[in-house]
């Protein structure tokens, strides 16, 4: 399943969280509740009025639970579709529960108490099955759902929810899509289009988060954009039913990274990882990877935001468009910055964009390796070392000891925000410089403190804590974080995921919401449309994602385990091997499918840890015991003492 097929029962239409499609057919039921007034309501449940609590929800989306209120009275739905094409559904109110059926001689409709059963005309099903179907399915949802408890708390279920209510049918593509907010996406939901949307690092970094809860959802997801790149390869901004898309600009250059990412977090070792994901992208990625530098080139040969000419276009080929470029539309970082026609981009290169595109020829350049394309693998390589040396020369800006915007006149731009900790994401600095950019700027009046990475320092003259003027934006912490744990700060990442996590647990908690952006301040409400934080945004799961990688996260060189200071645990994980458990209590214990792989002290860390048919390797670090179990299951007892260990635990018989 590369996405979901749009036939039978499913909660894709756009327009309803409290209903569910027949697809292919089209036919649609929804429920509601008599109002105050006795009038029925049936729709108008958004993130901003009436949706009190979203439930579980599979991927294919025959199963959801949701639960809504009309004047104080709510109403709790559990719709499980199948098998065949009956649609089961629980409807429990204190109130009058309303059903919008429309007559059809083809099915049958019954209803008896909470219980309603659709059925086409020829079924032998029973309303009385009800409640063993929807129990059955509710067991069958469970049973593949990644999960969370300690530190982490209800953290996966915020993020899977996240996307799996995202999944959306389009009915003009008949394709079955996921926008990270289908709120965002529907003019009749009081967003901005007409039925469907898709941006471009939107579409990536949701992606990511669906790789978390199922490997075929997740490479449908990161490929969806890629058939609306233009002949030069740009992706573009924006692709829409209603609005068309923006031809003239891009966004950030994300795809290698978040497909790279999900590509190692799929299996223990290449042999069981998402070849498919990688094969079905890279053309795609690396044509987008070389348009940048090919049409990007503003101040001093380096890359800059931009915008082109457009016939018809009167907005394009402005300033206010090379700023949605950046995908931070209103960011005080551009308020002084100007559009240069001769070069359709600003006049001010952007540490951040440059820093991106270096990571993006290094995760291509993995990505070819794995595909046999040594060839391609050089070039990037190479591409990355000249732009990396380049760069890091021309951002660094000596009274600020850190990288800095870059002007046309050759002076440093004073503002800040977490894009100029990309840098480390692009490996630009030393290990020590490093660490001090990451000490200075994640300091409590800076980007630090309780609520860490607003995305302009609290002390820029344009700081607002309004939408990319002071929020705290999961893309931008993902992007910084990464950066940190190149460089091993785990003690800055640790800090700043911890602090990311109690944010996004709180606002999940309290209004069922995983946002589009985060208050920068305690107390504030972001609810209200004017506030301009969708609830229900995908993307909001990544400060989740961050928290995981503290406990359990897949990098190039194999998996890293450590214990994160607190109890916690992911169960479920998606992997080609199976099903990954990790919990961190007294001891760190990795599983697979039930079977212990790593048991050790809590001051153990593991790095590199791969596993194969024939061969576990690992690094082993820190001060602890620790049992690692090899290709024949039996456990192989090493201890480290503050010290680095490698272990290598081979199939007798195989090739050493």
């Amino acid at each position: 399943m590369t996405t979901p097929a749009p036939t039978g029962w499913n909660t894709w239409d756009v327009r309803t969280h409290t209903g569910m499609t027949h697809l292919p057919s089209g036919r649609r039921v929804r429920f509601g509740l008599l109002g105050g007034d006795g009038t029925p309501v049936f729709d108008g449940f958004t993130w901003r009025h009436g949706l009190v609590r979203i439930g579980h929800h599979t991927v294919d989306g025959s199963y959801a639970e949701v639960t809504v209120e009309v004047d104080g009275v709510e109403l709790r739905l559990v719709m499980a579709g199948g098998p065949g094409d009956e649609l089961y559904v629980r409807a429990e109110s204190a109130g009058t529960v309303v059903v919008d059926w429309p007559d059809d001689t083809g099915w049958r409709f019954e209803r008896d108490g909470d219980d309603v059963l659709i059925a086409p005309a020829g079924s032998t099903a029973s309303v009385q099955d009800t409640s063993a179907v929807v129990e059955e399915h509710r067991a069958a949802a469970d049973a593949v759902r990644p999960r969370s408890c300690g530190w982490y708390r209800t953290a996966a279920d915020a993020l899977t929810r996240a996307v799996t209510w995202n999944t959306i049918h389009a009915p003009d593509l008949d394709r079955v899509l996921t926008p990270t907010s289908r709120d965002f996406v529907s003019v009749e939901r009081q967003g901005f289009y007409g039925s469907w949307a898709l941006h471009a690092w939107d579409t990536f970094f949701t992606g990511l988060v669906a790789s978390l809860v199922d490997r075929d959802y997740a490479r449908g997801i990161l490929g969806q954009i890629l058939p609306f790149a233009d002949a030069r390869g740009m992706i573009p901004n924006r692709v829409s039913d209603e609005r068309g898309t923006t031809w003239d600009r891009s966004q950030p250059p994300v795809g290698a990274l978040t497909v790279l990412s999900a590509y190692l977090a799929g299996g223990l070792s290449d042999e069981t990882r998402d070849r498919r994901l990688l094969e079905e992208t890279f053309p795609g990625l690396l044509a987008w990877h070389d348009w940048w530098p090919a049409h990007r080139r503003g101040p001093h040969g380096l890359l800059a935001w931009g915008s082109d000419p457009i016939d018809g276009d009167p907005e394009s080929a402005t300033l206010d468009r090379t700023k949605r470029e950046s995908g931070l539309d209103d960011s005080p970082m551009y308020d002084d910055a100007t559009y240069d026609p001769a070069t359709h981009t600003m006049d001010l290169a952007d540490a951040g964009l440059n820093a991106l595109h270096v990571a993006d020829a290094e995760a291509l350049a993995t990505i070819a390796g794995i595909l046999g394309d040594d060839a391609t693998a050089a070039r990037l390589a190479a591409e990355a070392q000249d732009a990396r040396a380049v760069a890091a020369t021309l951002f660094w800006d000596d009274d600020a000891h850190g990288y800095r915007n870059l002007r046309a006149d050759g002076s440093h731009d004073p503002h800040v925000s977490p894009t100029l900790l990309y840098p480390l994401l692009g490996g630009f600095p030393s290990a020590e410089t490093a660490r001090e950019i990451a000490d200075a700027l994640l300091r409590p009046g800076i980007l630090g403190g309780d609520r860490p990475l607003p995305s302009v320092a609290r002390d820029d003259p344009g700081f607002a804590a309004t939408y990319w003027r002071g929020r705290i934006w999961a893309p931008m912490a993902y992007l910084a974080v990464q950066g940190l744990r190149r460089y091993d700060l785990r003690d800055h990442s640790r800090a700043v995921c911890g602090a990311l996590l109690q944010l996004f647990l709180a606002e999940w908690e309290t209004h069922s919401a995983v946002r589009e952006n985060y208050p920068a301040f305690d107390g504030e409400d972001l609810t209200g449309f004017q506030q301009r934080s969708d609830g229900l945004m995908a993307w909001g799961g990544l400060l989740a994602h961050l928290a995981f990688g503290e406990l359990a996260e897949a990098r190039a060189d194999g998996w890293r385990f450590a214990h994160p200071g607190e109890p916690a645990e992911l169960a479920n994980l998606p992997l080609g091997d199976g099903r990954l458990t990790v919990t961190a209590g007294d001891r760190l214990v990795v599983a697979l499918d039930g079977v212990v792989l790593l048991d050790a002290g809590p001051g153990v860390v593991v790095t590199a840890y791969r596993r194969t048919a024939d061969e576990v390797s690992a690094v082993v670090t820190g001060t602890g015991d620790i049992r690692i179990t090899d290709t024949q299951g039996e456990p192989q007892a090493v201890t480290v003492d503050g010290g680095t260990r490698p272990v290598q635990l081979v199939r007798e018989g195989s090739p050493a």
